[in-house]
């Protein structure tokens, strides 16, 4: 099976996606929102503007929560 390609999302769709493996919104500073894990020591960092999340900051997003391409796709599946 083809690897499925990892697009350009909306910010509101991405935070969905790590609040449902588990991330909380722990503040928000400007135009950035913080999600924290207890798990994962450092936090992770979603940009609120109008424009879609670029493909370069969901990967950093998802190395720095622990999450697989399989499970960022099945997460995405249920948003």
């Amino acid at each position: 099976m083809a690897q499925r390609k990892i697009t350009p999302i909306a910010y509101q769709k991405l935070v969905q996606v790590f609040e449902l493996d588990g991330f909380v919104v722990k503040r928000r500073k400007g135009d950035h929102l913080v999600l924290t894990k207890s798990a994962i020591k450092r936090p992770v960092v979603i940009k609120t503007s109008p424009h879609q999340v670029p493909v370069t900051h969901i990967l950093t997003n998802m190395r720095t929560a622990g999450m697989s391409r399989e499970r960022y796709f099945e997460l995405l599946d249920k948003v």
